[in-house]
């Protein structure tokens, strides 16, 4: 009976030891790599508009403009995201005089996500680097802007806005200017629809401009845009409350030497097509 049990015995140690070896033959795995996030993040675009609107004002006389865009991303946390960007467009601010043919805009701020709830504050300048200054049209190389944009999603699908945006000096003009609007916009798959309704707050131009008293106008916009990858097909209806004679006080007459009244602050449906691609894209 012993010897059954010392063979018994000699037989289990003989099997764990087996195991033992065989397990640690194998090797434990190293644990995965922890993935690194970079904090940067880029877009860049660019597209073409059937006429280039400044809250509701043709910045291209009423025809196509082109324009690039690029933006770099410094994220800090989920939360928080810095930013800097800079976008060109093609303009003609008048059909008669020298026009700058190129504007060029230059922003940089902050975004903050909280929940569904979003806010960025930032600054813009808009530059005219080939501005050749003279007495028809009322702006000078450069005027700035800061602001501040909020988001609500309602839902997944539902958002709202509220934007408000400040200058000391409206198209360089010495009238300080503040604009308000609020938008909305519904996602379906790929398509959005969407609109804006804003009122433009402004105010007396200084005495190189003619001491000139500006209208204050509503402006809005609604459309739908449809989304496939990179690409964006937008179409638009755009007005304003803005009478000729009252355009023609903040554009300078457009359409002759004679001082014909302006044709930029009318109702107009604007085709967009742009393009949008980023970091997420390239890997």
């Amino acid at each position: 009976m012993r010897s059954k049990l010392l063979l018994s015995a000699a037989v289990a140690l003989a099997a764990v030891t087996s195991a033992s070896a065989a397990d640690l033959g194998k090797g434990k795995k190293a644990p995965p790599a922890p993935v690194v996030v970079s904090p940067w993040e880029w877009t860049v675009g660019g597209g073409l508009n059937s006429n280039y609107l400044f809250r509701g004002i043709s910045q291209s006389d009423n025809k196509p403009s082109a324009n690039t865009n690029a933006e770099l991303r410094y994220n800090f946390n989920d939360t928080y995201a810095a930013y800097l960007g800079t976008a060109g467009s093609s303009v003609k601010l008048t059909r008669y005089y020298d026009s700058p043919s190129l504007e060029w805009d230059a922003m940089g701020g902050v975004r903050g996500t909280f929940g569904a709830f979003g806010i960025d504050l930032g600054a813009v300048a808009y530059v005219y680097p080939s501005f050749t200054k003279n007495t028809v049209l009322p702006t000078s190389t450069t005027w700035f802007e800061g602001y501040v944009k909020t988001t609500y999603a309602v839902t997944d699908a539902f958002t709202l806005g509220v934007n408000g945006f400040i200058t000391p000096s409206y198209v360089h003009t010495g009238a300080k200017a503040q604009y308000i609007s609020g938008t909305a916009a519904y996602k379906i798959g790929d398509a959005t629809i969407s609109g804006e309704v804003g009122r433009q707050f402004l105010g007396k131009a200084d005495a190189t401009h003619g001491s000139t008293n500006y209208a204050d106008y509503t402006y809005y916009n609604v459309g739908a845009g449809y989304t496939y990858k990179i690409a964006t097909l937008d179409l638009r209806y755009h007005n304003t409350s803005l009478s000729k004679s009252k355009c023609s006080d903040i554009t300078g007459p457009t359409n002759s030497s004679s001082g014909s009244l302006s044709t930029y602050c009318g109702a107009a449906v604007v085709g967009t097509l742009s393009f949008a691609l980023t970091n997420k894209d390239v890997k």
